[in-house]
């Protein structure tokens, strides 16, 4: 394999902010007058916004809206919860200093995944970063992962992709590259 492009997930994968999410969605949710319980959010997690909010039963539009626009403002105020993979951030650390492209590719929207970013101060270490509103599809849709290495002008067999979900696992293999599965194993020093 002749390695050019590192991508990596945000949530999950590169870093667990599942508390942190979820801490920032109950938040928002209890601001709404709607109750989003551990499991729920456990069972939605990984999911593009829109499929959280159907499974989670919120189907009217303006309280999605509101949901989405508080969970964005409170965030910054759970990134205490963040937990980096430090081993996978230190691999692609050295990738891009020896010249390799690196990439996210989160179904995260853009505004939490920079802001979550610059808190862990990694902005620097990726050349190209794709959120959610970036694509049509969310994952299982190779889509996200297609564009990035479009983008990058790297073919699928020069690409590594990290995952942590089911969803991801199955876009990185459609999309025809190779991918590693990330575990809480992975967050070791």
């Amino acid at each position: 394999m002749n390695l050019k492009l590192i991508i990596t997930d945000f949530d999950g994968t590169l870093v667990n902010s599942f508390e942190a999410n979820y801490q920032a969605y109950a938040d928002a949710f209890e601001q709404c007058g709607q109750k989003l319980t551990y499991d729920l959010y456990k069972q939605c997690f990984g999911y593009r916004y829109d499929d959280f909010m159907h499974t989670a039963g919120i189907n009217d539009v303006d309280i999605q809206q509101r949901i989405r626009k508080i969970k964005g403002e409170v965030y910054p105020f759970y990134f205490d919860y963040l937990q980096p993979n430090k081993p996978l951030i230190n691999f692609i650390r050295a990738f891009h200093r020896d010249g390799g492209n690196t990439a996210i590719a989160s179904t995260a929207r853009r505004l939490n995944l920079t802001n979550a970013l610059q808190y862990l101060h990694l902005t620097e270490i990726f050349d190209c970063i794709w959120a959610g509103e970036d694509v049509a599809h969310g994952k299982p849709n190779p889509e996200i992962y297609l564009k990035v290495m479009e983008r990058m002008e790297v073919s699928a067999g020069q690409t590594l992709i990290f995952e942590d979900s089911g969803v991801g696992f199955e876009a990185a293999e459609a999309s025809g590259a190779q991918y590693i599965r990330i575990n809480q194993a992975f967050y070791g020093d």
